[in-house]
């Protein structure tokens, strides 16, 4: 006992007193005998709590324990403000947000500070872009001080918390990982994957305790149990009481945490940064000690380190930041997000927020509110009660009193639960349940009975959301809401905040400057409809342009509903559902890596097209894009020479269908809006052609290459082949490389027959007798779908083939059995979905060329490959067909040929014949018809 601190300590400063805490501390001693059967453990801790909350209250600089998003820790910041008027606030938050704070007034509340760094300089590249947010409500200890010290002349605010930088140098990787996986999913989308940083963390550490604490508390979460024994009982208490309670629950967390090594040593070093920014600036600004109040979150309250307090060592160095260039906005947040960051119970924020607007009005305390704060609620002049002050003389002990008092049921609870009662039953009938006034009284005594239950003096939210749910849900929820949302929305809902104009970047400010004559309110929540008829007023154009890359940048923000952008094709009007004021946080964000659309979307496709993984069908990608959304010729010049070196150092054909595709695309593009092509895409088809040939016969027997791939290689040879050659390329490989091609897998084999065709080495009916053998051999049966696939892939590079793969899928349908035709349809299906419509179009047109039209036809119809063979024309029917009189007559053109082919020959005389006669000899039967109509007409 005698080594324990044994002396009076004020409240407020001051010179400490004896025996301050001496009746608790004796108190806890019996209770620790008691319970653990002697001193131990359990005795020593119990010490340094006290030892802890004396250590804390005697420092000379006033320490304020907060917890955050806390109402019970704003309403004693709001009254201990007033009744001191401190002339140096220091505050526990990074020290590199304190430039934003003052662009607060501009918002609407709830929003984040944020610190976002895209390159980075000092840490892993694969942590980019690192982010970090500090979330601000109203209901906060921090807006408090921070409105306080705004707008009160010659008051200093200081953070002193490590930066934004250090956050990242301190944590361990397996941390951060853990914290982004919390903060991820649907319900944090507007803080993202960053990290949060809060004032005043006090969940325990310490699980087996936590489970505790809510058994014994009949409670089902963290955020209930400090609702019912933290929140309420501190929401009307006076500044000693509550600043030794805060101190205890911090002391008590703190030490009963586990003991990780990591997480102790950066909480530690937070406190010693922290307090040697305190020192520093006292004695750099001269500051009086008596005149600041210190704020931070109550588990660093009571530091062990020897830095704590002014009178600390001096030992300290503050490390130096990385090379990282951080960016820094504000960004809306809502309660929702807050909850999903910090992983409290979806709706705590929200009634946490009630409980604020209840103390204000208990307490007659007058909250700081920002001067021209966006949002903020009128306040009504009230008289504001005094709030106790500190006994500067010396403070006595609050704590055994406070732990002893029950508290009281008072009429404004009951009230307030009667209007919760009825408030409940019209959001429920609203909602399509079938509640009554029975359900309002049932409600109301069901809630009073839990808390019976529960050991609780009055109801909480929580027993009123239990027995709301108990009460009115049903079976079934006829609506899109439950009774369990519908209390969450009664108590005050999911508030999302706004940052104002004035406090957005450069670039949201330009992108709300060149989208104004839509004549829209962006600013707002929601999606709005925007009509843009360009034909009519093409002033609208530049909209239109935006609108595209907002699409392009932010999907969600902007979305056409009539109206397409495409290479060549512009549409006059338009449609888009534009939601920017939902998006704010991506627009800002956008804002950290440029202050225009243009500079950001350049940008971006740099990186894009210069990453490690980037191959040519990207940087192709980017290309087109450059083109489409910025029409810069010069991006899309510098872009295509990269997809040429890209190509070049490839070694795979993984994107050669993309390719295939986007060089199409372009050539398409550029003949038709350009005099000449770039020089960039000739020479990307004459090394693509002469890539793609080298790589041919590894394709063809490469088991990791597909047969779409191998047909997209085709398609590039064939169809950039007469570019290519125009600008030096040699056939020949392209030759060598399908003479060396010997494929095993029958798809890649049906291949090689197409490309033999195009190359002239297969004539059609060599091909239809190669698909009639395997027809013929049972042992080929169930190869042959295979084989129709690898055909029905050959309609990419050689389009001629399609009569041919028509007769081998009619006749596959007409001769497979069953059994093997029925498995192989899913996978006829797929080949012509990823072939896309042109593929699927190509064989309707030819079957619908081949087929009859009419069903009564079919009976009849002989297929075109099973009619009797025809004869070809001799050379004496060639000579009385139509045209050979007049050539005959003129024949100076045909002579002129023949001697630049140095062919020799002489002219025949034509036969008197009329010009078609002989066709019409050999196929009598539509004249015959002919003359049959028009003799019955």
């Amino acid at each position: 006992m005698s080594g324990l601190a044994t002396t009076r300590v004020p409240a407020s400063g001051g010179h400490p007193a004896p025996d301050t805490f001496a009746a608790l501390r004796t108190q806890l001693e019996a209770a620790a005998s008691e319970f653990a059967d002697g001193p131990g453990a359990l005795e020593g801790i119990l010490r340094g709590l006290v030892s802890d909350v004396e250590r804390a209250a005697a420092e000379p600089l006033e320490i304020f324990p907060v917890c955050h998003h806390s109402p019970a820790s704003a309403t004693a910041m709001a009254r201990r403000l007033r009744a001191k008027q401190p002339r140096t606030v220091f505050v526990e938050l990074c020290e590199d947000l304190a430039p934003l704070l003052t662009e607060l007034r501009n918002c609407r509340l709830p929003v984040a500070v944020q610190a976002f760094a895209t390159r980075i300089e000092g840490f892993p590249a694969d942590w980019a872009p690192l982010s970090v947010v500090a979330p601000i409500t109203e209901a906060s200890a921090e807006y408090q001080a921070i409105a306080y010290a705004l707008d009160t002349p010659g008051v200093d605010l200081v953070l002193v918390d490590r930066s934004s930088d250090h956050v990242f140098q301190w944590q361990p990787r397996e941390r951060l990982e853990e914290q982004v996986e919390e903060a991820a999913g649907e319900d944090a989308a507007l803080h993202g994957d960053a990290v949060g940083v809060e004032l005043g963390d006090l969940r325990p550490r310490f699980a087996d305790l936590e489970q505790h604490l809510l058994r014994h508390g009949r409670v089902r979460h963290w955020s209930e149990w400090w609702h019912q024994y933290v929140e309420l009982p501190l929401g009307d208490a006076d500044h000693d009481t509550y600043r030794q309670v805060m101190f205890l629950i911090g002391s008590l967390m703190r030490r009963l945490a586990p003991g990780d090594p990591q997480r102790v040593r950066v909480d530690e070093d937070r406190e010693r940064y922290m307090w040697t920014r305190i020192r520093e600036h006292l004695a750099a600004t001269g500051a009086d000690p008596a005149q600041s109040l210190y704020i931070c979150g109550a588990f660093h309250a009571s530091s062990p380190v020897p830095e704590f307090g002014l009178h600390g060592s001096d030992t300290y160095t503050v490390p130096p930041r990385t090379a990282t260039r951080w960016q820094y906005g504000l960004i809306p947040s809502s309660h929702t997000a807050i909850e999903r960051q910090f992983s409290l119970e979806g709706g705590s924020v929200s009634i946490a927020a009630t409980q604020w607007e209840k103390n204000l009005q208990r307490t007659r305390t007058q909250p700081y509110r920002l001067k021209g704060q966006v949002g903020a609620k009128a306040t009504r002049a009230r008289k504001t009660a005094a709030a106790p002050a500190a006994q500067e003389a010396g403070a006595t002990d609050k704590l055994s009193g406070f732990l002893r008092r029950p508290p009281v049921l008072d009429r404004l609870d009951q009230d307030e639960l009667l209007g919760w009662s009825a408030e409940i039953v019209r959001a429920a009938r609203r909602n399509g349940y079938l509640a009554s006034s029975a359900d309002a009284i049932a409600v109301y005594e069901t809630s009073i009975l839990l808390a019976g239950m529960r050991e609780r003096a009055r109801p909480t939210p929580y027993d009123f959301q239990d027995a709301a749910v108990t009460c009115i849900e049903k079976d079934t929820v006829p609506g899109r809401r439950d009774v369990a949302r519908l209390v969450e929305i009664m108590m005050g809902g999911d508030r999302i905040g706004q940052v104002g104009y004035e406090s957005l970047p450069p670039l949201a400010r330009d992108v709300h400057d060149r989208l104004a004559p839509l004549g829209l309110n962006l600013q707002a929540k929601g999606v709005k409809r925007a009509l843009l008829d360009i034909k009519s007023d093409p002033g609208l154009r530049p909209c239109s342009d935006v609108l595209w890359m907002l699409r392009h940048l932010i999907p969600g923000a902007a979305r056409p509903i009539m109206g397409e952008r495409t290479l060549g094709e512009q549409s006059t009007q338009e449609s888009w559902d534009v939601s920017l004021g939902t998006h704010q946080r991506a627009l800002i964000e956008l804002g950290y890596e440029g202050v225009t659309l243009e500079q950001v979307l350049e940008q971006r496709l740099r990186r894009e097209a210069t990453a490690p993984q980037a191959d040519a069908a990207v940087v192709l990608r980017t290309v087109e894009d450059a083109t489409l959304y910025l029409g810069s010729r010069r991006l899309a010049d510098e872009l295509g020479t990269l997809a040429l070196r890209t190509l070049a150092a490839e070694r795979s054909v993984d994107g050669a269908p993309e390719v295939l595709r986007r060089v199409r695309t372009l050539l398409a593009y550029y003949r038709t809006s350009e005099p000449v092509l770039p020089p960039w895409i000739e020479q990307f088809a004459k090394a693509g052609y002469a890539h793609y040939a080298t790589l041919l016969p590894a394709a063809f027997t490469d088991e990791t290459a597909t047969v779409r791939q191998v047909a997209a290689m085709l398609g590039f040879l064939f169809g950039m082949e007469g570019l290519a050659l125009s600008l030096g390329g040699d056939r020949t490989q392209l030759e060598l490389a399908v003479a060396q091609s010997h494929p095993q897998e029958q798809s890649k084999t049906a291949l090689l027959w197409a490309a033999q065709f195009h190359l002239g080495r297969l004539t059609r009916q060599d091909l239809r007798q190669r698909c009639a053998d395997l027809l013929g051999n049972p042992l080929m049966l169930p190869a042959y779908p295979r084989y129709l696939g690898g055909l029905l892939h050959a309609l990419e590079p050689v389009p001629g083939l399609v009569d041919i793969v028509v007769e081998a899928v009619s006749n596959a349908f007409a001769r497979l059995p069953d059994h093997l035709l029925l498995p192989w349809l899913p996978t006829l299906i797929a080949t012509l979905r990823s072939g896309g419509a042109d593929l699927a179009s190509k064989l309707t047109r030819e079957a619908g060329r081949v087929f009859p039209g009419r069903l009564a036809a079919l009976d009849t119809w002989t297929p075109p490959w099973h009619a009797p063979e025809q004869q070809p024309l001799l050379p004496g029917d060639l000579v009385s067909a139509q045209g050979s009189v007049l050539l005959a007559a003129h024949p100076a053109t045909c002579d002129a040929l023949a001697a630049l082919l140095d062919c020799d020959g002489s002219w025949a005389q034509p036969q008197a014949a009329a010009p078609g006669s002989a066709l019409i000899g050999r196929h009598p039967d539509t004249a015959t018809a002919l003359a049959a109509l028009l003799v019955t007409t």
